[in-house]
Order: C-alpha cells, then sequence, then structure tokens
C-alpha cells in the first residue's frame, strides 16, 4: 500500500512538472536597465518615435494585443514591421527582465 501511493505521489509530480508552462523569474530593475541601453531610443518615456500611435501605454498595449509578458518577449525577440529584432543582440533573460519591467512600468498616464 505504501509503495502504491509512493508511485502515484510520483507519478502526479512527473505529470505536474512536465505538462506546466515554467514561471518567467524576470528582474524589472534589470530590465529597466536594459531597456535604457536598448529601447529607450525610440521608446523613451513609453512614446513610440517611429509609430506614434503604437506607443507603450497600457491601452495601446492591449489594443494592439502586446500587453502580456509573452507577447513583448515574441515582439523584442523576432521585431516587428519598423521595430528590429533583437533576439540576436540580447540574451533570452534580458528580454525577459525587459517584458517584466515593460508590463509592470506600462505607462498609463501621459
Amino acid at each position: 500500500m505504501k509503495k502504491m501511493i509512493t508511485v502515484m505521489l510520483l507519478g502526479i509530480a512527473i505529470f505536474t512538472f512536465a505538462f506546466s508552462s515554467p514561471a518567467l523569474a524576470a528582474d524589472a530593475a534589470s530590465g529597466a536597465k536594459v531597456f535604457s541601453a536598448n529601447c529607450a531610443s525610440c521608446h523613451a518615456g513609453g512614446k513610440n518615435l517611429v509609430q506614434a500611435a503604437k506607443n507603450l501605454k497600457k491601452d495601446a498595449l492591449e489594443k494592439y494585443g502586446l500587453y502580456s509578458a509573452e507577447a513583448i518577449i515574441a515582439q523584442v525577440t523576432k521585431g516587428k514591421n519598423a521595430m528590429p529584432a533583437f533576439g540576436k543582440r540580447l540574451k533570452s533573460d534580458q528580454i525577459e527582465d525587459v517584458a517584466a519591467y515593460s508590463t509592470c512600468v506600462c505607462y498609463e498616464v501621459q
């Protein structure tokens, strides 16, 4: 009986880890530094110097489907339209940090 319970618990643990998505362990403070060094030239103050409507305000991010860490990571990594890809310039943890920073600091009022 004891062996059967142990096997069941082990099976549940394996199933849980195998089918759960990994949590982002991002650092928003580090993301602020990465953003300042790589993104602020086009997005200073949450603006967008290339396409004004596509700024970093919460309502614009929601409108364009970019108000999530996953969406920001994809956008920063691959780029899109006028935004260049940073996937080869930045490490994946730096991009995750920028996403954490962007979702924390999202420029709601400007």
